[in-house]
């Protein structure tokens, strides 16, 4: 039973704090705030009960399941399909990646226009709180989290616009509609000193009924993301170690329940979406189970992600002795079940899950021609038996094994000695949590390892929206998206398979993709921005 707490508390009262902390018109610049038709801040902001709701309505926006944020269960999921690992059935978002997006596709305009939406509530909530007479250690608290929630979707605007408006109060109308682009170097130096001063003015461990809110060890996680991306290393080392060293997070043995909703108070976890069923759920199961399960098989994998798990020796597909290429899905990661499901070898909830084209099954390969016969398996809930478009479970944003993987990463990319001590302190214990129990690391030559720590965050966080993040601050975008995909395997007789298209191994062909150097690295600015304020400039290439 999910404990009630501020988060869920404040939802009862969503509307009003919304429009109090927003005041957005769908027809001005996302900057500015429009009261004529929305509860006024001079009504409103008058006690620290109303602080309070201002501060969790900063966070009702974009946590829908239809709200397209960073911060979303479908939007976090997507940024991993639009980063090559799967599609949804419709297409959807392919738009992005596969060579045809302009200035005026839904992803740009929807990511942009409801991150802002949540940066122009921080900014109001910090225009206001400090005219409110409470505890000054309550109102530094409160400051420092906003600040915290607006560089983490600051983060995501720097990483996919570059240089983005640097807004840190409401604007007027006519500042709205006259702001420039700051460059992408000065955003990140906000981010960084909201970061680090924020940091200290948190909690280091919250309490179950502030479940969601930013700890300081949140605020450091969301550093070393920045300091990854312009590749300080020695810094994203030095924050990685703070949340370390603070001895608050661990790496559950259970890896498949820790995505249900039993495990959401789980010390794994940093950060994440908060849902309580009835209240403020959200439908992942519905687009999630396949249809067996009464699901939409709404999103399927590809084959390019399955490739990456390794055999349970520890070594790749390609070096494995135990990789047979006619039962390609025996001998592996036993995170590759925890993930994808496979015709054949998944089941969910007592039924199996067969993708076999020439089968009855309503997930059948070809069903629909943009299927590869794979579908998650990660977060489908095993103790969830009620309205699969009710489902209360949270949505992780960032886990303890990212601190760790980072944290290896950065020291290895800042020249550091690698030894099997540091190995063992990072890497194995995610590889080596009990429900896992892959080899252990033992690498350290630099080249090598480099390519260990990216497999495995690949593998980890299939799904959780990190991959896109890390293809573009690895510069390897152009390698994995330049590509045809493919889905299951239909035959081990690929030269003599007519029923559909296969490669030379046999794996189903699905999308081809394209990825334009010089270009594709960012995001259009949406044109309609564009049209309101002239002194917003286009990304090259749109």
């Amino acid at each position: 039973m999910k404990k009630l707490n501020i988060n869920n508390i404040a939802r009862t009262f969503l509307m009003a704090a919304t429009a109090a902390v927003t005041m957005l018109s769908c027809s001005d610049s996302i900057f500015n705030k429009q009261p004529l038709d929305k509860v006024s801040d001079e009504t409103f902001w008058r006690n620290e009960s109303d602080a309070q709701l201002a501060w969790a309505g900063c966070y009702n926006h974009g946590s829908g399941w239809v709200s397209n944020t960073f911060w979303a269960p479908r939007t976090m999921l997507w940024l991993d399909l639009m980063a090559g690992f799967g599609s949804e059935k419709e297409g959807r978002p392919d738009g992005v990646t596969d060579g045809t997006m302009n200035s005026s596709f839904w992803v740009p305009n929807e990511y942009w226009s409801q991150t802002w939406k949540t940066i122009v509530a921080c900014n109001n909530f910090l225009d206001h709180v400090d005219n409110i007479s409470m505890s000054d250690d309550t109102k530094r608290r409160m400051k420092a989290d906003i600040r915290t929630l607006r560089a983490y979707h600051y983060f995501y605007l720097a990483t996919f616009w570059g240089d983005v408006p640097l807004v840190t109060t409401v604007l007027s109308l006519e500042e709205a509609n006259s702001v420039s682009r700051t460059p992408v170097s000065q955003v990140w130096e906000f981010i960084e000193n909201e970061l680090t001063e924020s940091a200290p003015e948190l909690p280091e461990t919250l309490s179950d009924s502030e479940l969601g809110k930013m700890s300081r060890g949140t605020a450091y996680a969301i550093l070393g993301r920045a300091l990854m991306s312009q590749k300080k290393w020695s810094a994203a080392a030095d924050a990685y170690k703070r949340i370390i060293d603070s001895n608050v997070y661990i790496v559950e043995d259970r890896f498949r329940e820790l995505f249900w909703e039993q495990s959401e108070y789980s010390k794994e976890i940093l950060l994440s979406s908060q849902y309580v069923v009835d209240n403020f759920s959200h439908v992942l199961p519905q687009y999630l189970y396949p249809e067996v399960n009464g699901g939409w098989h709404q999103f399927s994998p590809y084959n390019e992600l399955v490739k990456r798990f390794e055999c349970i020796d520890g070594k790749t597909i390609e070096e494995s002795p135990l990789y047979d290429e006619d039962n390609p899905y025996d001998n592996r990661d036993p995170r590759l079940l925890y993930t994808v499901m496979v015709s054949g070898k998944s089941s969910f909830q007592g039924r199996e899950y067969n993708a076999d084209p020439f089968s009855d099954s309503p997930d059948r390969y070809g069903k629909y021609s943009v299927w590869s016969g794979y579908c998650i398996a990660k977060f489908m809930d095993e103790g969830f038996n009620g309205n699969l478009m009710n489902y209360g479970g949270n949505f992780i944003l960032i886990r303890y094994p990212e601190i760790l993987l980072g944290y290896l990463e950065s020291k290895l990319e800042a020249g550091d000695a690698i030894d099997q001590t540091l190995l063992d302190a990072t890497i194995n214990k995610v590889r080596g949590r009990q429900s896992v129990n892959m080899p252990a690391v033992t690498e350290t030559d630099a080249n090598r390892l480099r390519e260990i720590i990216r497999r495995e965050r690949s593998v980890e966080f299939a799904f959780e929206g990190l991959h896109y993040y890390d293809i573009l601050r690895w510069g390897t975008a152009n390698e994995e998206l330049n590509r045809q995909f493919t889905g299951m395997k239909l035959t081990t007789d690929p030269d003599n398979y007519t029923a559909s298209a296969v490669d030379e191994k046999g794996y189903a062909i699905c999308q081809r993709r394209v990825f334009t150097v010089g270009k594709s690295e960012l995001w259009p600015i949406p044109l309609s921005e564009i049209q309101l304020n002239p002194n917003l400039t286009q990304n090259p290439g749109y």
